[in-house]
C-alpha cells in the first residue's frame, strides 16, 4: 500500500489541511493519507501548543468521513523532538508492506536542508511538494514530486487568534473541530 504522511502540529486541523490532502491524494497514486500529529516540531516554538491529545481528537473528528484518511499518533511514544526521518525508520520497519512518502509546503524547502539525515528522505522517500503563497517551487531532485494544488493561505495562527478575540471561525475549521474546540474551551 501506498501511504502519504502529512506530518503536522495540527493546532488546529482546519480545512486547509483536508484541501491539501485530498488533492494530493486524488492526484497521486497513494492508498492512504495519515496525517502524523507531531506533539513537537524541532524547527517551531512549542508555547502555543495544546496538548497532542487534544489535537489528535481534532485531526479524527475531521477525517472520519473520509475512509482514505487515517490519525496517527506515532511520534507520541517516540523521543521528541520528533525528528521526520525517525518517524519514517520506524513506520518502514513496523509496516515494511507499506512504501511511504511524505507532503511537503513548497515554504518548507527552504529549511528542508536543515532537518535531520535530509539526504536519506531525498534516497528513500518520494516527496509531493504542495504550493504555498509567496513561495517558489524550486528544487532538482527526483523525490520531489509538484502537486498541482490551490494555493490555500489559511492559518491555524489566524484560526487561534480569531478564537480568543471570540470572532467567527465558521468555515475554516470542519465543523465537529470548531464543536470541540468551542466545548473544551481551547485557544481562549
Amino acid at each position: 500500500m501506498k501511504v502519504g504522511l502529512f506530518f503536522g502540529s495540527f493546532n488546529p486541523i482546519h480545512i486547509g489541511h483536508l484541501i491539501i490532502a485530498n488533492t494530493i491524494y486524488d492526484r497521486s497514486a497513494l492508498d492512504e493519507v495519515w496525517f502524523v500529529v507531531s506533539p513537537q516540531n524541532p524547527l517551531k516554538k512549542r508555547k502555543s501548543l495544546i496538548h497532542e491529545f487534544d489535537r489528535l481528537k481534532m485531526v479524527e473528528l475531521a477525517i472520519e468521513a473520509n475512509f482514505h484518511f487515517r490519525a496517527s499518533d506515532v511520534e507520541f511514544h517516540m523521543p521528541r523532538p520528533s525528528y521526520t526521518i525517525d518517524t519514517l525508520t520506524y513506520l518502514s520497519e513496523q509496516y515494511p508492506q507499506h512504501e511511504f512518502s511524505i507532503f511537503l509546503g513548497s515554504d518548507n524547502l527552504k529549511q528542508f536542508k536543515k532537518w535531520k539525515n535530509y539526504e536519506q528522505i531525498l534516497e528513500q522517500y518520494q516527496i509531493y511538494v504542495y504550493p504555498r503563497p509567496g513561495e517558489k517551487l524550486s528544487f532538482d531532485h527526483p523525490a520531489f514530486h509538484e502537486i498541482d494544488a490551490p494555493l490555500l493561505d489559511i492559518s491555524a495562527t489566524f484560526i487561534r487568534t480569531s478564537i480568543q478575540e471570540d470572532k467567527s471561525v465558521r468555515y475554516l475549521l470542519p465543523e465537529k473541530v470548531e464543536e470541540y474546540i468551542r466545548d473544551k474551551k481551547l485557544y481562549s
